[in-house]
């Protein structure tokens, strides 16, 4: 394996783009670094960011940076489809744009895959000894409960499905077709490598949450989609 892809949607995160973009490229990594930064449509002046980033000096020459724009906003599903279709990595992995997720953690999340274990690896946000920013009590409980539905139809025993947190090889990625345009594209993809049969990692990582002043986006509407995605792609064929 040669390269890891790292793959941004970007919406409205124009205080935290710039800090996410340095942190990434400065993270160390047994592999050169494509990184795809998929702007979906931002209207608080993310896209005057991105067009004006002043890109810290890269380790590696090899390293590439790409910055694709969505003419409108479509949600996070499409922005990674987009972002998907763009990598030429050999491991591919999903970075938020807000910095609840550290770069730093990526040395863990590669370690099943270089090491021949994983095709998928996910990265939870209970369990390890990771520092973990303490809020909202109801997100951890939404989340847990839609963790077990789908374990429950998917036959895994992750303890995190709607971790932002997700890497897989290449051929993963290539072996389905995504449709989900907002954040169900998160159940969409664990029922889908689970139908497939790749092996399935997971690993414990930080997390910094956001409070919604903060810019937090996902709501209770999105649980009520997670929920009936869980059980669409159940019901659909490999």
């Amino acid at each position: 394996m040669e390269k890891l892809t790292i793959v941004i949607p970007v919406y409205n995160e124009k205080c935290t783009i710039q800090a996410v973009v340095d942190k990434v490229l400065s993270v160390r990594v047994p592999l050169k670094k494509e990184l795809i930064i998929v702007d979906d449509g931002s209207t608080d002046g993310t896209r005057d960011v991105l067009e004006g980033l002043k890109w810290k000096p890269i380790t590696d020459p090899s390293d590439m940076v790409r910055v694709i724009f969505h003419g409108q906003n479509q949600g996070k599903g499409a922005a990674l489809q987009t972002g998907f279709s763009a990598a030429t990595g050999d491991v591919v992995v999903v970075q938020d744009a807000d910095l609840e997720y550290d770069p730093d953690d990526y040395p863990v999340l590669l370690g099943p895959i270089l090491a021949g274990k994983a095709d998928v690896v996910y990265g939870s946000r209970f369990m390890g000894d990771r520092p973990h920013r303490v809020l909202f009590f109801w997100h951890m409980v939404g989340n847990k409960f839609l963790t077990l539905v789908s374990n429950m139809f998917t036959n895994l025993n992750l303890t995190d499905m709607e971790t932002g947190y997700k890497m897989f090889r290449m051929e993963v990625l290539r072996s389905i077709s995504l449709e989900q345009k907002r954040f169900g594209i998160e159940p969409e993809l664990t029922a889908k490598v689970a139908k497939k049969g790749w092996r399935i990692y997971e690993v414990g990582t930080s997390y910094s949450g956001r409070s919604y002043a903060e810019g937090k986006k996902i709501g209770w509407r999105d649980g009520f989609k997670a929920l009936y995605c869980i059980i669409k792609y159940w019901a659909m064929p490999a």
